[in-house]
């Protein structure tokens, strides 16, 4: 006597789950790709205004970003009472690829705990200094931010407007081809 395999109904509860799982997979599969990329090695050292801009690890905690709090894919690593163009005190951080900060980082990010305006001060010197302030536009990536840039400066400035919590302001080196495109103010979309 053979033996009758029972195969479920449409709908029911072990079909469900199969379409489930099923869909599931290629995210998981991607995601386990994702995380099996070779190496990243960490940018080059780069400070301005004695503040870290990139470089590894190392580079961070010899700048004094010493309180460092870790995840699986990301580092970042603090230091409070910091100055930036003779402004402050501000609190500040790298973010570092990778759980042990191996990928290094590429950019600072400051803010003020209380004082939202206390970065815009900044942004008024830099304006006043004959910086270009420009608009990202939406869908961009960079929505939201005013980029401040100068002929011959090594850096860029990019100011968040669409704050939530706190306003920060982000410091990258200057490279074309990772500055955003964006309009100057004033200037049509």
């Amino acid at each position: 006597m053979r033996k009758r395999v029972k195969t479920p109904v449409h709908g029911s509860r072990g079909s469900r789950c199969r379409g489930r799982c099923a869909s599931l997979a290629p995210m998981l599969a991607l995601a386990l790709l994702g995380s099996c990329g070779e190496e990243r090695q960490p940018p080059a050292a780069f400070s301005f205004d004695k503040l870290p801009v990139s470089g590894s690890l190392a580079d961070a905690q010899r700048a004094g970003f010493t309180a460092c709090l870790s995840s699986n894919v990301e580092m970042r690593c603090r230091k409070e009472g910091v100055s930036f163009r003779r402004h402050g005190p501000f609190s500040a951080a790298v973010d570092l690829r990778g759980g042990k900060g191996e990928g290094g980082f590429d950019h600072l990010t400051l803010w003020h705990a209380s004082d939202q305006s206390a970065l815009v001060a900044i942004t008024n010197d830099l304006r006043s200094e004959g910086w270009s302030e420009c608009l990202t536009p939406i869908g961009a990536g960079w929505e939201g931010r005013a980029v401040y840039q100068q002929a011959g400066s090594p850096v860029f400035l990019a100011l968040d407007l669409t704050y939530w919590d706190r306003r920060t302001l982000k410091v990258f080196r200057a490279v074309p081809s990772e500055i955003p495109q964006c309009r100057a103010q004033g200037q049509a979309a």
